[in-house]
């Protein structure tokens, strides 16, 4: 019996995070897996578990819930047959709803192998003063659904914050336990709660037109050097590029490209002359990791609420390659 738990979260609340955090308590002689599900179709999450001890599937370009469940279903079954692990994390992405996900979990041909534990909901509660983020219906099912909040980033709250958050939970309808932390460090004891909110939930839109085009990250041929992917839904737009494993990037120049563009979230793993940083920009929010480990490429992926002037971001990026071939 594979235990399994969702964590859910809007863009940028600190999902991946928390599952490096989760991860790196994972009890010895225990196989644990992760499904990971990103809004774009680059796939930066995997370059950022890959060394984490798990095994990984990844589910790029939109919604696992989309298409009649089908990435998603593809995906658990492979995990289950050919992992056979212990426990099971899955983290949809960002715009991604919860009901979908939470029937197929709960599903009777699934009850035999899987034992559904606690929803965890990661909030940074300084966009309940968002209004757009408080309007998406995706950011309010995924708290609904949720069985535990996780309060994060709380080193970053101002006053204002706390007392949003405490209006929030005090309009709340449902009983269910409030953690706060940052960077996403909370106790591992929580995935072994039991599932109990099974309040009724809207259905959700399909929000993405275009079906996944395939159940593995973007990756490139072995005659690309570089390449570039669009995708669109829900109010927000999505552009990535991956670079193949020769191309190097100067450190400052890449760090201030990520910092001043004029976007909402940049995140990325990127190979740099002293060998890897990963970055990760929500808004004025920027995390900057250096990283031992080579990856087979370099990866970095934009979502912003409107069309960027994607061409003009890309001629800045290009200009930055210390290296690359003809």
């Amino acid at each position: 019996m594979t235990r399994v738990n969702l964590i859910t979260g809007f863009l940028g609340s600190g999902k991946t995070t928390t599952l490096l955090h989760l991860l790196a308590s994972k009890p010895a002689g225990e196989k644990w897996a992760v499904l990971v599900n990103e809004f774009g179709e680059v796939g930066i999450d995997g370059a950022l578990l890959a060394e984490s001890g798990a095994v990984l599937k990844e589910i790029p370009g939109g919604c696992m819930c989309c298409v009649n469940g089908l990435p998603m279903q593809v995906g658990l079954n492979m995990l289950l047959k050919q992992a056979k692990p212990d426990r099971l994390l899955i983290e949809p992405t960002g715009l991604g709803h919860p009901k979908q996900i939470l029937d197929m979990l709960g599903a009777e041909v699934y009850r035999p192998w899987l034992e559904l534990n606690a929803s965890l909901c990661l909030l940074d509660p300084r966009q309940l003063a968002e209004a757009k983020v408080v309007e998406n219906e995706n950011f309010r099912d995924q708290l609904a659904a949720a069985d535990i909040i996780v309060a994060n980033k709380e080193d970053r709250w101002e006053p204002q914050t706390r007392q949003a958050l405490a209006l929030w939970q005090a309009q709340d309808q449902a009983e269910r336990q409030v953690v706060t932390t940052s960077f996403g460090k909370i106790d591992p004891t929580l995935l072994d709660l039991p599932r109990k909110n099974f309040r009724d939930l809207p259905q959700g839109h399909h929000h993405h037109p275009q079906p996944p085009s395939q159940l593995a990250a973007l990756s490139l041929n072995q005659n690309t050097r570089w390449r570039r992917s669009l995708n669109q839904g829900q109010g927000y737009f999505s552009c990535g590029w991956v670079f193949d494993e020769e191309t190097v990037f100067d450190t400052v120049g890449l760090l201030e490209w990520v910092r001043l563009a004029p976007v909402t979230r940049i995140k990325g793993v990127m190979r740099i002359r002293e060998g890897l940083v990963s970055v990760n920009r929500q808004g004025e929010d920027f995390r900057i990791e250096t990283r031992q480990s080579t990856p087979p490429d370099s990866r970095i992926e934009i979502i912003h609420e409107s069309q960027a002037d994607w061409n003009a971001l890309q001629a800045t990026l290009l200009k930055l390659r210390l290296s690359y071939p003809v």
